[in-house]
């Protein structure tokens, strides 16, 4: 082999390596707590099988536009899917006209804009459809969730949009400073949300977020009923409450994904058990058979209901990002989950094989 030749393969070699590290790294961060749990992280995914899927990047048109960043992703029960995504054409991120909600049919054929103009658009984050086919818009830049009925019509907001002139009061004219990083929380406002789900009851459940540090229980008829969480590592504590689900047993799971950690309530959100083992969690789903949890790096984590560690699989590679591949997912059932992405602009099927 000439020497070019041996240099160029040693080169590869070295890079791929380089992107693995760096695809560890970016679970964890560098100081030495965080290198312990990336050496235990790997130890555990190096003894547990891998997962055989298959994934079909989706192709999403929408006539005249760009899809952007795909943050939120979910489906209906006609199979209609449903993107909320930071785009826009006009504004900035967090923004006013920053996010976009679109609806694509069956056929991936795309149907239309859900509330155009919305006041509360403004930051994308997830959206989540319930069983009535109501979609609902969680944005994280307004402070705002906002439930549409099948026909596109609202019919709840929860959580206010801070005031531009509200800002400029306090911190220009007034000139104060905004020195609590992680505030307590208040009831009936958000401070950056990242997701909702259900019980059986319709009770509703939203991880809270960037700013507080909490999850909080929602009646169906938008009363604030109960708030549970501080900023920090302990039980009842999070660092970043990025995703939720809720089972039909009785459990809420939380992706504590700055802990690396998936905390589980009961549906009074009194504490029950934590799970660990899914790197940085930042989107949980569950489904009759299986716990779902992706993290940012595009790693998809499968366990069973007691939280055991089933197997793992790395999804989202080779379109040029090593960060935030899974921002969102959505079960379809026990083997089909769906992706969404806010570095790569792509929805993408996964399909876990029988027998994996």
């Amino acid at each position: 082999m000439k020497r070019s030749a041996v240099l160029f393969s040693l080169l590869v070699a070295c890079a791929v390596i380089g992107a693995g590290t760096l695809q560890v790294r970016a679970q964890f961060g560098n100081s030495p707590e965080a290198q312990a749990a990336r050496e235990k992280q790997l130890a555990l995914e190096k003894n547990t099988p891998q997962l055989k899927i298959t994934e079909e990047r989706l192709t999403l048109t929408i006539p005249g536009h760009t899809i952007g960043e795909t943050e939120g992703v979910s489906k209906n029960s006609k199979g209609h899917l449903f993107v909320y995504s930071r785009t826009g054409t006009g504004g900035s991120a967090r923004g006013g006209t920053a996010a976009e909600l679109f609806e694509f049919d069956e056929n991936l054929k795309f149907v239309k804009l859900w509330g155009p103009d919305n006041y509360a658009a403004s930051f994308a984050h997830s959206v989540r459809v319930d069983r009535y086919d109501n979609v609902w818009m969680v944005d994280e830049g307004s402070g705002m969730i906002v439930k549409f009925d099948p026909n596109g019509n609202v019919r709840m907001t929860l959580g206010r949009k801070p005031e531009a002139i509200d800002y400029l009061e306090r911190f220009t004219e007034r000139g104060e400073k905004d020195t609590n990083r992680y505030p307590a929380g208040n009831m009936g406002t958000f401070n950056r949300e990242t997701d909702i789900a259900w019980d059986p009851q319709d009770n509703m459940y939203v991880s809270d977020g960037y700013g507080n540090s909490r999850v909080v229980k929602i009646a169906k008829d938008g009363t604030w009923v109960k708030a549970v969480g501080t900023h920090g590592n302990g039980q009842d504590q999070f660092n970043t409450p990025h995703g939720i689900a809720v089972d039909g047993q009785g459990n809420v799971y939380v992706a504590d994904r700055g802990n690396g950690r998936i905390q589980v309530y009961d549906y009074d959100l009194n504490y029950k058990k934590t799970i660990t083992g899914v790197a940085t969690p930042w989107s949980v789903q569950v489904t009759p058979k299986y716990i779902y949890s992706g993290d940012g790096t595009g790693k998809i984590y499968q366990l069973d209901h007691n939280g055991k560690l089933l197997g793992w699989a790395q999804t989202g590679l080779g379109y040029g990002q090593t960060g935030c591949i899974i921002h969102e997912l959505y079960a379809e059932s026990d083997n089909v989950l769906y992706r969404g992405s806010c570095s790569e602009w792509d929805v993408e099927k996964i399909t876990i094989k029988s027998g994996s």
